[in-house]
């Protein structure tokens, strides 16, 4: 059993397995409201995930084509123009606060 807090429009905005003092009804929880509800909060927690992953993943994109163009495997200019002028950008933006070594953890344990 589920207690559950509806809008005004009658949608489901606060689901608790104990009860709470908003709380305006209970539902079974198999009750296709109830199961909606976390199959919602299953996505939203899997693309929140996500979204975590691609700003790490961009930093990791960002210092391994840093470290190519200085070794000289490939060239900034071997890139689209967009990339380019991506890259320029955040190169900028990492200049002013410190370069690589600020943004690298030292101590973070991983593949790379």
């Amino acid at each position: 059993m589920f207690y559950v807090q509806r809008d005004a429009q009658g949608l489901l905005i606060r689901v608790e397995p104990a009860a709470y003092a908003e709380a305006t009804e209970t539902l079974p929880a198999d009750h296709h409201e109830i199961q909606t509800w976390f199959a919602n909060a299953a996505v939203e927690n899997s693309l929140k995930q996500l979204k975590q992953s691609d700003f790490e993943m961009i930093r990791v994109l960002d210092d391994l084509i840093q470290v190519l163009t200085q070794k000289g495997v490939i060239r900034v200019t071997d890139l689209p123009p967009a990339a380019q002028a991506k890259l320029m950008d955040r190169n900028q933006a990492r200049e002013a606060l410190g370069g690589l070594s600020q943004l690298i953890d030292e101590n973070e344990s991983g593949l790379i």
